[in-house]
C-alpha cells in the first residue's frame, strides 16, 4: 500500500491488512473499545466507501453502546454536505476522495455528535470509478479528537472487498493510535 501526499506517490510501511479476517477486526474493535472506556471517550464515525462497515464492526462488540456514540454513512456528496457540513467548495475543488473532504467529514461528525473522537473515510473501492489521478484503491482517512487531526491517503490493493476491509482496519488502527498519542 502507498501513501499519497499531494500529487506524489510514496511508499509507506504499514502492516499487510489484506488478510485480516472478521475475527481479527472484532478483536481490534474490542481493544479500541477498552481504550475508549478507560478514557471515558465516545466515538463517532463518518463513512463513505466503507458504507457503515466500521460501525458494524464496532457494534459487533458487546457493550459498545458505552463508547460508540453514532455513525454517519454519507455515500453521496449531498449527504456529506447535509449530514456533516462538508462545504460544496471543498467537494468541487478537491473531490469526495480527498484529505480536505475527510477532514471536514471528521470535524462534522464531532460537531454533530456527543463524541470526543471521530474517524472519516472516503475512497474508490472499485472495480470502476477510478482515474489516473485517483485510482481504484485510493482511500483517504481522517481522525480528529483531543490531540488534533491526522490525515492519511492510501492506495490499497485487491478487489472491492479487500480495499474496503483494509480501509476498515486502518480506520480502527488509526483510532488506537490517536488514543495512544493523547
Amino acid at each position: 500500500m502507498k501513501s499519497v501526499r499531494g500529487n506524489t506517490w510514496s511508499p509507506v510501511r504499514r502492516p499487510d491488512t489484506s488478510s485480516m479476517d472478521d475475527t481479527e477486526l472484532l478483536a481490534l474493535a474490542t481493544s479500541l473499545g477498552e481504550s475508549l472506556k478507560q478514557r471515558q471517550y465516545r466515538l463517532a464515525t463518518a463513512e463513505s466507501c466503507t458504507g457503515g462497515w466500521v460501525a458494524k464492526v464496532i457494534t459487533d462488540v458487546p457493550g459498545s453502546s458505552h463508547w460508540y456514540e453514532r455513525g454517519f454513512v454519507t455515500y453521496t456528496n449531498l449527504a456529506k454536505q447535509q449530514m456533516l457540513g462538508v462545504s460544496a467548495s471543498t467537494l468541487e475543488q478537491y473531490g469526495a476522495v480527498s484529505e480536505a473532504t475527510v477532514r471536514e467529514m471528521a470535524e462534522g461528525a464531532l460537531a454533530r455528535s456527543e463524541a470526543e473522537l471521530a474517524v472519516a473515510i472516503s475512497g474508490i473501492a472499485g472495480p470502476g470509478g477510478g482515474s489516473e489521478e485517483k485510482p481504484v484503491g485510493m482511500v483517504c482517512l481522517a481522525w480528529t479528537g483531543p490531540v488534533g487531526v491526522k490525515l492519511e491517503t492510501f492506495h490499497f490493493s485487491g478487489d472491492r472487498e479487500a480495499v474496503r476491509r483494509q480501509a476498515v482496519q486502518r480506520a480502527l488502527s488509526g483510532l488506537q493510535e490517536q488514543l495512544q498519542d493523547g
